[in-house]
């Protein structure tokens, strides 16, 4: 089944529906994702994205008798990929349990990544005879670092949890049982922000780390923020002790 979309609130969740496949994606999954992102980026109202897949996998990444047609140029699946990384709204991934291949980097896109100490990933690209494509290998070295990346492309090592969250590939690292609680409870937080600097300081850190950041934009969101109404009711808010109701203006 193809990836499904639900939203409730300030939160959407799209989940990945091929648990007897690893929840592996298929060509026709990749204009459904990113048919979802565009929806989430329409929505005012919606600030956090959480991805993740039914059963004992996160994503066993694309469909390796399909990678041909993931390369074309329009519908591939780098392309699908920089859209969750451009996604206005702050991504979640929750890696329950395996994930693998190109799964990696749209994981990697994400700005958050919880993960279970079920948790493992490895991308065999190399061991498949695959090279695999710029905008990937960018997030890896940026995210990673660039001997993590060589460590993962060049010798397909398999990482557990643990593995994960010492070389940042996890944000979070929890056992199986406090998962729940734990995304919920980063999803929550990440609701009651304020929109203008969530959305623009999640935009400009990315393109900071790709080292394509243009400063008179963040000074543009910066001055923005200044003279919003949130701003304002964030400052009566803190002095009056309660929780500031921002309305993104």
């Amino acid at each position: 089944m193809i990836p499904d979309l639900h939203l409730q609130n300030h939160v959407a969740t799209i989940t990945l529906r091929r648990p007897d496949v690893a929840n592996r994606l298929a060509p026709e999954d990749l204009p459904v994702l990113v048919s979802h992102v565009k929806r989430v980026n329409e929505l005012d109202d919606v600030r956090v994205l959480v991805l993740r897949g039914e059963g004992k996998y996160f994503c066993s990444g694309y469909d390796i008798s399909e990678v041909r047609s993931s390369q074309e140029k329009g519908s591939s699946f780098g392309e699908m990929v920089d859209v969750f990384e451009q996604c206005r709204a702050v991504t979640i991934a929750v890696v329950h349990g395996g994930v693998y291949g190109g799964a990696t980097d749209m994981a990697l896109a994400c700005d958050f990544r919880v993960g279970t100490t079920a948790a493992e990933m490895f991308m065999p690209a190399a061991r498949l005879g695959l090279h695999f494509y710029q905008a990937g290998l960018e997030r890896y070295v940026t995210r990673l670092g660039v001997d993590t990346a060589k460590r993962l492309f060049l010798t397909c090592e398999r990482l557990n949890a643990q593995d994960m969250k010492a070389c940042g590939f996890l944000t979070h690292l929890v056992e199986p049982d406090r998962l729940g609680a734990t995304v919920s409870g980063l999803t929550e937080t990440l609701s009651a922000m304020a929109p203008l600097p969530l959305f623009g300081m999640k935009k400009h850190l990315n393109l900071i780390a790709r080292g394509s950041h243009d400063p008179e934009a963040i000074a543009r969101d910066v001055f923005q923020t200044v003279h919003s109404e949130d701003l304002q009711e964030g400052g009566s808010a803190w002095r009056e002790k309660r929780k500031p109701k921002f309305k993104g203006r």
